[in-house]
C-alpha cells in the first residue's frame, strides 16, 4: 500500500516554476536535473507541444539534481533558483532554456554566461550560489520527490498521476489529450 502523506506534494505552491496558464486543466510535472541528457530531451519534447497546442496543458519544473553522478547539477539548480529571485521567473525560464541548451557548460564561467543571458549580474549570481542562499530551496524540490517516489531523472507526473507512457511529441501529446476527455 503506499504511503500516505498529510500534504499533497504533488500540488503546485507558490515558488514553483509554472510555465503555462493556469485555465488549463492538464498540469505535467516534471523531476529534472540540468545535467541529465534525458531531461534535457523531455523539455524539448515540451515545447514542441507548447508549440503546437500553446493552451493545452501548463509545465512545472523542479528540482531533483542528482548529485552522485552529475556534478554540476546542484550548482547549477542553484543558480536557476538564485536567476528567478534576482530577476523573476521570465528570467528564470531564459537560464533554464540556457542551462539544458548548454548542458556540457555548467562550470561556473557557463553558468554566469547564462545567467548574463538572462538579464542578471554575474557577481550577483556567485555570490549567491558561493554563499549556498538557494540550496535549501533546490531541497524543498528533492524532499517532494523522494515523497513522491522520484528516484531518478526526468520524473513525470500528470495532473498529479505518475506518467511512464512514452516521452515523445506523439506519446506526451495523447496522454495530455486524454486528461481533457
Amino acid at each position: 500500500m503506499p504511503e500516505s502523506h498529510t500534504d499533497n506534494t504533488l500540488d503546485i505552491i507558490e515558488g514553483d516554476h509554472v510555465r503555462g496558464t493556469d485555465t488549463t486543466s492538464t498540469t505535467v510535472l516534471v523531476y529534472g536535473d540540468y545535467e541529465c541528457p534525458h531531461t534535457r530531451a523531455l523539455e524539448l519534447v515540451l515545447t514542441r507541444l507548447r508549440r503546437r497546442e500553446p493552451n493545452a496543458f501548463r509545465s512545472v519544473f523542479r528540482h531533483f539534481p542528482l548529485r552522485d553522478i552529475h556534478p554540476h547539477s546542484q550548482q547549477a539548480a542553484e543558480a536557476a533558483e538564485a536567476v528567478y529571485a534576482l530577476a523573476g521567473p521570465e528570467a528564470f525560464w531564459v537560464m533554464h532554456d540556457g542551462l539544458f541548451a548548454h548542458q556540457d557548460q555548467l562550470d561556473h564561467a557557463g553558468i554566469e554566461r547564462r545567467g548574463a543571458e538572462a538579464g542578471v549580474d554575474p557577481a550577483a549570481l556567485r555570490a549567491a550560489v558561493e554563499a549556498g542562499k538557494f540550496a535549501d530551496r533546490v531541497e524543498r524540490d528533492v524532499d517532494s520527490g523522494a515523497a513522491n517516489g522520484v528516484d531518478r531523472t526526468p520524473s513525470v507526473f500528470i495532473n498529479g498521476e505518475r506518467y511512464l507512457g512514452a516521452r515523445d511529441v506523439p506519446g506526451l501529446q495523447q496522454a495530455v489529450a486524454a486528461t481533457r476527455k
